[in-house]
């Protein structure tokens, strides 16, 4: 699975969470998943949950905590299935 498939599964993952629309539509690498997307941190739980699921792979909380735009999430899910 190359880069560019993994972030169209992160954002569609992201999707039903993203409050803030028009940066759903111009999302990239660089697009901050709190900031930009409006995603309730609340919810990032559930979002991990679901990149777990989607990828087959386990995200230990400490990476989490790096995860702050699409592309850090991409990059962390591509060096799991690395």
């Amino acid at each position: 699975m190359d880069q560019a498939q993994i972030q169209e599964s992160v954002v569609k993952i992201l999707t039903p969470w993203v409050k803030n629309e028009e940066a759903l539509k111009a999302v990239s690498a660089e697009t901050n998943i709190l900031d930009d997307l409006k995603v309730n941190s609340a919810r990032l739980v559930d979002v991990v949950i679901a990149f777990e699921d989607e990828f087959d792979i386990e995200i230990e909380d400490e990476d989490v905590d790096s995860v702050n735009t699409v592309g850090d999430a991409v990059s962390l899910i591509s060096s799991k299935l690395g």
